[in-house]
């Protein structure tokens, strides 16, 4: 049965099949904020525009686990360098935002990614562009099913939320230009034209 060829091309997906298990337990129940849409849902297809958008297996595990320190605490950071090795670690970390309870102001710790950003390698942009990328895609789509009032579930409201993809649009586009962060801005172009209604 170990020589099943089939059995043999889906063994390198093992870890990705691992990080699954752990955001599993991890954000079990956690849902989208002001959704009961389950969390899970965000990082799954978070991992898969990595995938889509030729990321490797290493990529895509981190994008699983992208929220793991930031909403799970950082007592998990240990874990996945231990199950999964520093470069998925190092990735997670690139795309937290606060690690510690409560966060800081909003306004201060998005200044502060979006100046990280600059320094982040290709990996850390990689996710966290798809991870952007699938935010601003639900935000789109709240907005033309509940109308500019769905803003208010953002503690940075309507105005901090269009400035805040906004900027990560162009840091994007300046920093990783190609279809990812083209498809991006297209989309915070769409939030931008549905919230001024």
């Amino acid at each position: 049965m170990d020589d099943d060829p089939a059995l043999a091309t889906t063994a390198p997906w093992s870890a990705l099949s691992d990080a699954a298990a752990l955001a599993f337990r991890l954000h079990a129940d956690q849902c989208r904020k002001g959704t009961t849409i389950p969390y899970l849902s965000h990082l799954m297809a978070v991992s898969a525009l990595v995938l889509e958008h030729g990321g490797d297996e290493e990529q895509a595990v981190a994008a699983l686990l992208h929220d793991a320190i930031e909403d799970c605490g950082v007592e998990h950071e240990a874990t996945i360098v231990a199950r999964f090795g520093p470069r998925v670690a190092a990735i997670v970390r690139a795309c937290t935002d606060a690690e510690v309870i409560p966060k800081p102001p909003w306004r201060a710790r998005k200044e502060a990614y979006l100046a990280h950003l600059e320094h982040a390698g290709p990996d850390a942009l990689m996710v966290s562009a798809c991870d952007k990328l699938h935010n601003a895609r639900a935000i789109v789509e709240d907005l033309r099913e509940h109308g500019v009032a769905m803003m208010s579930r953002f503690s940075a409201g309507r105005d901090g939320t269009l400035w805040y993809y906004s900027a990560l649009a162009d840091a994007f586009v300046r920093l990783m230009p190609g279809r990812l962060a083209d498809e991006l801005a297209r989309a915070v172009d769409e939030m931008e034209r549905l919230a001024a209604c």
